[in-house]
Order: C-alpha cells, then structure tokens, then sequence
C-alpha cells in the first residue's frame, strides 16, 4: 500500500512540492552563511518525494542554534513552502482518493516550518 500511495503522491504533489524545496535549497547555498538551511532544504525534499513509510521526529540534542535558525527559516522560506503544503491539500482533500494525500500534505507543514531540529526516520 505505501508503495502505491507513495506512485501516486509522486504523480500529483510530490515532484512539484520537491521542486519548491530544491529550489529553496539552491537559493540558500548560494549564500554561504545559509548553506545549513539549503542541506535541511534538500533533506526535506527528498521525504517530499517519497514520505509514505517514513515520518518526522525532534531531535533532542538541537540546541539554540536550531531555534534561531528555523525562526530565520520560516520569514524568509518556511511560510512559502508551508503555504504550498496548505493548498496542496486543501486542493487533494476534494477528491476521496485524495484524502491520504491531503492527509501527508497536512502532515509536511511543521517539518516545512521548523526543519532544523527533526529528522526523518523510517516508521516502523
């Protein structure tokens, strides 16, 4: 099943929402001093690629750094992506095929928000 939702969400929403996050990742290593928020940038595009079988969990050991560093992620990048996720799943949500979908677009939003201090682990 998590293969076939995982087809199908690539289909639809994947590959776009992963395009965004390559882009903002692009932009970031541009500028040297945001490379950090370009590397988490690509880390979540990958899981937008493929995110059914896997989900996001806090890391313990993020400190301070992380807190300002998501506060600055989310004026600059965060609320765009996170925006893309809302109406992505907002616009899957109408059909009941697409309700899973809707569902996992839901799900992306805090990792969009706040990427520095989670990490992506496979479910069990």
């Amino acid at each position: 099943m998590r293969l076939l939702l995982n087809l199908i969400w690539l289909v639809l929403c994947g590959f776009w929402m992963a395009i965004g996050y390559v882009i903002a990742g692009v932009i970031c290593c541009v500028l040297i001093i945001t490379i950090p928020f370009g590397l988490a940038s690509f880390r979540i595009a990958n899981y937008a690629l493929w995110p059914f079988g896997r989900t996001i969990e806090p890391r313990r050991e993020a400190g301070a750094a992380s807190l300002i560093g998501n506060v600055i992620w989310i004026v600059f990048a965060g609320w765009w992506l996170a925006l893309g996720h809302i109406v992505t799943g907002f616009a899957l949500c109408v059909t009941i095929i697409g309700i899973p979908l809707g569902i996992a677009n839901f799900k992306m939003i805090p990792v969009s928000l706040v990427p520095l201090g989670s990490r992506i682990v496979p479910t069990a």
